[in-house]
């Protein structure tokens, strides 16, 4: 089934990796987005767990390695064409993550990977939901250090 224009959703996992005071983003060169920063992540393949398609996808799109710490949430990433149809759903499963190794070079969906400083979020131009997971993942991952 193609992605565009759906019958269903489709289950997408994105991950919050964070190291030391920064959390990992890629730039998407395939829609939804395409050109932005988001967070590592994609679609959730067949008999594959959410922990591990979130280090399956950090690992194929960035070249780190984390682990995963817990259930950031879930969102749906809905949107519409000009005469109301969907053209994308995705109902994205959050992880956080904390990083174990590995320098960030971009691969896979990813044009680009970045270590961002959390204090520079704002300027980073993400999706809002992007931010407050990203937000959430850090009090996650800090709060078990």
């Amino acid at each position: 089934m193609s992605r565009k224009y759906p019958d269903r959703p489709f289950v997408g996992i994105g991950a919050v990796v964070i190291k030391d005071n920064t959390v990992l983003l890629i730039k998407r060169s395939k829609p939804p987005r395409v050109g932005r920063w988001s967070l590592p992540g994609g679609a959730q393949a067949l008999a594959e767990t959410v922990h591990q398609g979130a280090l399956r996808e950090i690992k194929e799109e960035t070249d780190v390695d984390a682990e995963v710490v817990g259930l950031v949430d879930v969102v749906d990433s809905i949107t519409h064409d000009d005469d109301g149809r969907v053209v994308y759903h995705y109902t994205l499963v959050d992880v956080a993550c904390r990083w174990i190794g590995g320098e960030a070079r971009a691969g896979g969906d990813a044009a680009d990977t970045a270590w961002i400083a959390m204090d520079s979020l704002a300027e980073m131009d993400l999706w809002s939901e992007t931010e407050r997971v990203i937000r959430l993942g850090w009090q996650m991952v800090r709060g078990k250090e």
